[in-house]
């Protein structure tokens, strides 16, 4: 793709991101138009709020910018995120079926976050518990996975799928464990509806963690693009190119709980988006992850707005947990997937 062609649908691609926030915010049970959307919000920013006149309610602006406004921009961070942990885990074991929800890695961070929200783990670290709880849940269990995945020789497409899934049954038995040892009925019940992925309950302040992550992360991977390029031709072949592939390893590892550690535990489980975007993104540009990598955050970012507002409206006024909206999405995607004839990443083996 030229690099013309790239700056066009980047900058379509913002523009879509810009107007799905806008409709997405106007959707529900309070109809709001679009233009008191942009001026409850520039009436927020310094300097500008002097120049925009209040001609809003007070239960609009509540509405708007209490409660519609963080969880959209919330639902924008969180897509942009799974697709980039999606990206950096599909370079890790070079396989385009992977995907923290279906490894396993999505799970090892449930297990963290449910062990802080039912037990009070790792209190010493205040309001940092439930993401430091889902990071360390996550580093285990994609460590464990990928070791598995190893044993006797280089990982392959069944062996990973084998070692996620195994991976992943010991981990969901240990969070129904944990819940089933809960003392808190009301706890139990809100963990439920949490494992299932939730952004309902959205507030600003919960915005500043998860949107430094993603963002560092996604400038780390961006440094690093060539080295991701370089991995797709296998261990061996990015060695000779000059590339550390122990230590990028580890590079990636680490980034890869950290984002899924960080999403787990401010909107639950949200599976396939990960596995989704990377893959749609790389029919349109091409695998070289200069242009994966930000095509593949917005229009992560973009589906995933849509996702909840779908979730939000489509049994209104009860509400559907996010994660099934994106399984209704990625099942059959996957299953797609798994019905080729044969699965190439990027020039790399089955």
């Amino acid at each position: 793709m030229r690099r013309t062609s790239l700056t066009v649908l980047i900058l379509s691609l913002m523009i879509g991101l810009l107007v799905s926030i806008t409709l997405a915010i106007t959707l529900g049970s309070v109809d709001i138009h679009p233009r008191t959307v942009w001026r409850i919000a520039l009436n927020h920013v310094p300097f500008l709020g002097e120049w925009t006149t209040e001609d809003w309610t007070r239960a609009q602006h509540s509405i708007i910018w209490d409660i519609r406004f963080p969880r959209v921009l919330l639902a924008a961070v969180v897509g942009a995120g799974l697709s980039v942990v999606g990206v950096a885990i599909q370079s890790l074991v070079r396989n385009s079926l992977a995907d923290p929800h279906i490894l396993g890695v999505s799970s090892g961070a449930s297990v963290g976050a449910t062990l802080v929200i039912l037990f009070g783990a790792f209190s010493m670290y205040g309001q940092y518990a439930l993401s430091v709880g889902a990071f360390l849940g996550s580093l285990l269990s994609i460590v464990l996975i990928f070791s598995l995945s190893r044993i006797g020789g280089q990982n392959s497409t069944v062996r990973l799928l084998m070692a996620g899934i195994a991976i992943s049954a010991i981990l969901s038995g240990v969070t129904s464990l944990i819940i089933f040892s809960a003392p808190n009925e009301h706890g139990i019940r809100s963990v439920l509806f949490w494992l299932s992925g939730s952004l309902a309950g959205a507030k600003w302040e919960y915005l500043t963690i998860p949107s430094l992550v993603v963002l560092v992360c996604l400038a780390v991977l961006l440094a690093q693009y060539r080295s991701l390029n370089s991995m797709l031709m296998g261990e061996e072949s990015a060695s000779t190119l000059g590339v550390n592939t122990v230590q990028f390893r580890k590079l990636l590892l680490v980034i890869t709980a950290l984002l899924t550690g960080v999403i787990v535990a401010i909107s639950g489980s949200i599976g396939f988006v990960g596995l989704m975007m990377p893959h749609i993104v790389r029919v349109i540009v091409g695998s070289d992850h200069r242009r994966v990598l930000p095509v593949s955050a917005l229009l992560g970012a973009i589906f995933l707005i849509w996702a909840d507002a779908l979730a939000r409206l489509s049994f209104a006024p009860e509400e559907l947990p996010i994660g099934i909206i994106t399984a209704l999405c990625g099942g059959p995607f996957f299953i797609w997937l798994m019905l080729r004839s044969s699965y190439s990443f990027g020039g790399g083996g089955r």
